[in-house]
């Protein structure tokens, strides 16, 4: 198992591996990280923090300061690495203005099947179909059970277990489940919807035939 020590920045919500996230940063200990991470090439760790706990969380690298302010403060792209569990936490690392932690990382199983990820994919898209939504397209190759987590209506506890699985399989198959209860609700509230819109209208209906009803 590998372990490093790593700058953290505990952030309420979920990074997964491979996603782009925007961040502003304006405190002064976030400040300092963020000119470690340029000058010295570092990476640094976004645990999650849900109900006043924190333990695993997302290492992540520097792509690009988008802008800088007069205050000190930027506006930064970073990018999800490898998830981790924390061991130690600290709440300044060294003598720096930020907190840091002893970090184990996961080992992830990439055994998730073409099958799996076809079935996710099209349950997606109906999905989305449902909302009146596109969803956005990528290369098949290029998608995992982690790229469109966030795009499904998961709640935070919900992202926090799915970057706690380990195995790609289980990924897909937590999250083809998701769809499926979630699929027949929206349903229903489509249906309501136009039976909502239908009311005050002019409608069209056979009279029922009462030749053959006896009591």
């Amino acid at each position: 198992m590998i372990t490093a020590t790593l700058p953290m920045f505990p952030l309420e919500l979920v990074c997964f591996p491979g996603e782009l996230l925007a961040l502003h940063i304006f405190e002064d200990r976030y400040q300092q990280l963020i000119q470690d991470c340029e000058s010295e090439k570092i990476t640094f760790g976004i645990p999650a923090y849900i109900n006043n706990e924190m333990l695993y969380g997302t290492e992540v690298s520097l792509e690009k300061v988008v802008k800088r302010y007069e205050t000190g403060a930027c506006d930064i792209l970073c990018r999800g690495e490898r998830v981790f569990k924390m061991d130690r936490f600290y709440n300044v690392l060294g003598d720096k203005l930020y907190a840091g932690a002893d970090v184990a990382f996961i080992s992830y199983v990439t055994d998730g099947s073409d099958i799996s990820k076809t079935k996710l994919i099209d349950l997606l898209k109906y999905f989305y179909g449902l909302l009146d939504l596109e969803l956005p397209e990528l290369p098949f190759e290029e998608i995992n059970a982690f790229t469109y987590a966030h795009k499904m209506g998961l709640s935070l506890e919900q992202e926090y277990e799915i970057l706690k699985i380990t195995s790609q399989s289980d990924r897909y198959q937590y999250l083809i489940e998701h769809l499926n209860a979630v699929i027949p609700t929206v349903r229903a509230v489509n249906r309501t919807k136009e039976l909502i819109q239908l009311n005050g209208h002019f409608k069209n209906f056979n009279p029922l035939d009462f030749k053959k009803f006896q009591l």
